[in-house]
C-alpha cells in the first residue's frame, strides 16, 4: 500500500481524535486537513472520516466504562440511571431530527474550507463573549440536571450541524450558559457524544456501505486506531485543563485558524 497515502490516513486519524472533543470542531479541521493534503477523493474521503469518528467515541466509552457498565446493569430498576439515560436521549433529539431534515443541504452549501473558517472565527468570538461574562454555576453535577437542561443543551447542539461551530464548543458552551458548572457541562458533553455519534457514523456507514472494499481495510483501520489513540489523550488532557483554565485560549486558536484559512483559501 502506498505509504503516502497511509501517513495521510495516519495524520487524519491523529487530527480527528485531538480535536474531537474540544471546542474547536474536529469536522472543520477534517475539512481543512483533507482539502490541503488531498487525500482520497469526496465521497471515500466522507467514509474514512466515519470510521475514524467511530474511533474517537470508542475513546469516551473505554474511559467511561464503569459508568456505563453501571448504567446498563441498573437501568431496569434504579431511577437516577433511568433519568441520565432519558437527558442523553432529550439532548439528542434536536440534532438528529434537524439533521434528518438539513443535513444533506448543509454538506452541500457549507462543507467547505471558506464556511468552515467563517463558523471557526464567529465561534471564537462567542466563546470570548461567554467568558466574559463571568457565568455563576447553580448545576455542579450530573445528577442535579433537569430535563429541560438537557434539552436546552440539545438545542446548542444542533448549531454543530454547521461545519466549524463544534459539537463540543456548543454543547460546552451552551451547558455553562444554561447554569451547568464547567466541568459537569464537560462531562455531560462526553457523555452526549457517544448516542450522537454512534447514530451519525451508523447512518452514514449503512447508506455508503457500497464504497467500502476489502482494499481500503489497512488504511481505515490507521485512521480509527490513531484517532483512538490521540481522542484519549486529548479527553485526559482537557479534563486537566479545564480545572484551572477557561476556553479563551480556544477562542484565539479559533480566530488565528479561521483567518489563516481565509488568507490561504480566498
Amino acid at each position: 500500500m502506498d505509504l503516502i497515502l497511509l501517513f495521510k490516513a495516519l495524520l487524519l486519524g491523529l487530527v480527528e481524535g485531538a480535536t474531537e472533543f474540544l471546542p474547536i470542531s474536529s469536522t472543520g479541521h477534517l475539512i481543512i486537513v483533507g482539502d490541503l493534503i488531498d487525500f482520497l477523493d469526496k465521497e471515500k474521503r466522507d467514509v474514512f472520516e466515519i470510521v475514524i469518528q467511530l474511533g474517537s467515541i470508542l475513546s469516551v466509552v473505554w474511559l467511561y466504562q464503569a459508568r456505563f457498565k453501571t448504567i446498563a446493569r441498573t437501568i431496569a430498576s434504579d431511577k437516577q440511571s433511568q433519568q441520565f439515560v432519558l437527558q442523553l436521549l432529550i439532548a439528542f433529539l434536536p440534532l438528529a431530527i434537524l439533521g434528518l431534515l438539513f443535513h444533506h443541504q448543509i454538506k452541500a452549501v457549507l462543507f467547505n474550507p471558506i464556511s468552515v473558517a467563517i463558523a471557526l472565527i464567529a465561534g471564537g468570538l462567542i466563546i470570548l463573549y461567554i467568558e466574559k461574562l463571568s457565568l455563576k454555576a447553580r448545576i455542579s453535577k450530573i445528577e442535579s440536571m433537569t430535563m429541560l437542561d438537557a434539552l436546552k443543551i440539545g438545542l446548542a447542539q444542533a448549531l454543530a450541524l454547521i461545519p466549524g461551530v463544534s459539537r463540543a464548543g456548543a454543547t460546552i458552551l451552551g451547558g455553562m450558559s444554561f447554569g451547568l458548572s464547567r466541568q459537569v457541562a464537560t462531562e455531560f458533553s462526553f457523555f452526549l457524544a457517544v448516542p450522537v455519534m454512534f447514530a451519525a457514523s451508523g447512518y452514514d456507514l449503512l447508506k455508503n456501505r457500497h464504497l467500502l472494499t476489502l482494499d481500503d481495510a489497512g488504511l481505515f483501520a490507521i485512521g480509527f486506531i490513531a484517532a483512538f489513540l490521540s481522542a484519549l489523550v486529548a479527553i485526559k488532557t482537557f479534563i486537566r485543563y479545564i480545572a484551572a483554565h477557561d476556553f479563551r485560549v480556544f477562542a484565539w486558536y479559533r480566530i488565528a485558524l479561521g483567518l489563516i484559512v481565509l488568507l490561504y483559501f480566498k
